[in-house]
């Protein structure tokens, strides 16, 4: 007898079970979690109530801002098509990427420094897209192997291979490069690169760059170059992510400072903030100028097109043709503006000054990309949450 109780009530329990898990469910919408609850009354087990309610724990969250249609960084493009091509090999190697569709008889002309590691052009195709649909030429000197480890030899490469990138270009049927009207980008050791480039660039022959911008500059300190040799008529940003754990800003802070000959009217210290209102996250890490093709990755986005993108081309516009300073320049709410979420709450702005502070960590380890944009893995419903992938 007691047995057959013990049964009885075990089925009464299994039973109630699954009638109570049947009344809740659980939305598949993405970031929102509804729960319908029945209310319960003496025939519960008899009949489900007519009655529910509907919770609501967090609703749909916002999208980082898309491309603009128009202006600095934005979907304007004057060309429809890229001509790539790359002329030798190894350390010597370099691409260059012309505008075509239509194909003009002449343009500027852009040198892409890479970071130590990302050697071909892939990991910032969209950027060196967008450049080039602008107008520009963009030359991409590989300066480097991946079984080269050393920095003694690789801002020669990069010298050499922009020379012989202007050589080709004046041959057969190229796209005319416009020496006028030169400037040098790069990220990470391209980056240092870069301020190596424009301080070299009257001792190498080389053009004298209108405009520079390195972009979460590493430097090699013993190989760096004199950068009070830069010209003082070269237009310069100085960006640095304030979540860069792999170089800091202490070498684009050195960049800065020791290029005191550029006025300061002509120059910034710019940093990414991070902010991680909405879904999925702008992160302002040491990753975050690349830019992977959109078709297979998520690496491009709102930092890219309202921070180096808007940036770059508006310094590039402002030293070439006189246009567009406000949106690079002066602290300006042009230049700091990062674009809105989907929700219209804007996006962190870019913070610019003319006297950096280094915040970096002594415990950093350089050519070690361990932060990324794939640094955190958020839970969509709760942005409290972020796990390190590198602790």
């Amino acid at each position: 007898m007691l047995k057959h109780f013990f049964r009885k009530s075990l089925a009464i329990g299994i039973i109630i079970f699954f009638l109570s898990a049947s009344f809740v469910s659980i939305s598949s919408g993405v970031n929102e979690l509804i729960i319908d609850v029945c209310s319960l009354d003496s025939n519960y087990l008899s009949k489900k109530s007519n009655t529910e309610q509907h919770i609501y724990f967090s609703k749909e969250e916002p999208t980082p801002p898309d491309q603009p249609n128009d202006g600095p960084g934005g979907s304007n493009y004057s060309h429809d098509g890229v001509l790539e091509n790359s002329y030798k090999t190894g350390a010597k190697k370099y691409w260059i990427f012309e505008p075509i569709n239509p194909k003009p008889d002449s343009a500027p002309l852009i040198v892409f420094n890479h970071g130590w590691k990302y050697i071909d052009p892939i990991s910032y195709i969209e950027w060196i897209y967008h450049i080039v649909k602008k107008g520009n030429i963009v030359v991409y000197p590989a300066y480097r192997t991946c079984l080269t480890f050393g920095h003694k030899q690789a801002n020669a490469n990069a010298i050499q291979a922009v020379k012989d990138a202007i050589d080709t270009l004046k041959q057969d049927d190229h796209v005319n490069p416009e020496l006028d009207k030169f400037a040098i980008v790069g990220h990470s050791y391209g980056g240092g690169i870069t301020a190596n480039m424009a301080a070299q660039a009257e001792d190498e022959g080389l053009p004298i760059p209108k405009a520079i911008m390195p972009v979460t500059p590493g430097i090699a300190y013993s190989k760096s170059a004199d950068f009070n040799k830069i010209s003082a008529e070269t237009f310069m940003i100085v960006i640095v992510g304030e979540d860069d754990t792999t170089v800091g800003n202490s070498s684009g802070i050195k960049i800065f400072n020791e290029s005191a000959q550029i006025p300061l009217s002509n120059k910034d210290f710019v940093t990414q903030v991070t902010d991680t209102y909405g879904y999925p996250d702008l992160i302002a890490d040491h990753k975050a100028p690349l830019c992977l093709p959109r078709s297979s990755s998520d690496t491009c986005n709102g930092m890219d097109f309202y921070s180096t993108w808007k940036l770059f081309e508006a310094l590039t516009d402002y030293a070439f043709y006189g246009i567009n300073k406000e949106y690079c320049l002066g602290n300006t709410p042009e230049q700091r503006f990062m674009g809105v979420w989907s929700d219209g709450t804007p996006v962190k702005e870019l913070i610019i000054t003319d006297n950096p502070v280094d915040t970096s960590s002594t415990e950093r380890v350089y050519n070690n990309d361990i932060s990324s944009k794939d640094s955190y893995r958020n839970v969509p419903v709760s942005k409290t949450i972020f796990i390190r992938l590198f602790d």
